[in-house]
């Protein structure tokens, strides 16, 4: 099993959203970032674990955990003209961008802030505090997820 992190900007689809989704599964969509794309392409497998975060907000952070409920797949916005994710250099045939299906685990209690990760010493490596890292999909080691683990109240 591996581990990652992604990002979600609340106002757009929150953990509540995904708890509340049916069978609380969702297609993780609109990935347009080509390392973020191949790690969905090339390394996400069934089974894997999420640290779902919220980004963009009053306090990013952790806010629970998901798990990669399907094989990677051609994103379908990226062939909708109607869509903010449209790609007009994307075809059927070559596409350029993957999805993958996603199923709520755990909505934790407090959100364990980005502030309180940075602050410890045994996670500056971890690729969530990073300096440029913006990355929505990212690895996270298992030591990593155990160490965010022990963060939560």
């Amino acid at each position: 099993m591996n581990y990652w992190l992604m990002k979600s900007e609340p106002d757009e689809y929150s953990i509540d959203d995904l708890r509340t989704a049916p069978n609380q599964t969702e297609m993780w969509h609109g990935i347009r970032n080509y390392q973020a794309r191949n790690f969905i392409r090339d390394d996400l497998r069934i089974g894997d674990l999420i640290f779902y975060y919220h980004s963009s907000c009053k306090v990013p952070g952790v806010v629970g955990i998901a798990e990669v409920t399907s094989e990677a797949f051609p994103d379908p916005t990226q062939f909708n003209p109607e869509s903010p994710f449209y790609d007009p250099k994307s075809t059927t045939e070559t596409p350029r961008w993957m999805s993958i299906d996603i199923r709520f685990v755990e909505k934790f209690e407090d959100v364990i802030p980005l502030t309180l990760i940075k602050s410890k010493p045994h996670l500056a490596n971890m690729y969530l505090v990073s300096k440029g890292s913006r990355l929505s999909v990212q690895p996270v080691t298992a030591e990593e997820w155990q160490a965010v683990l022990m963060l939560k109240r």
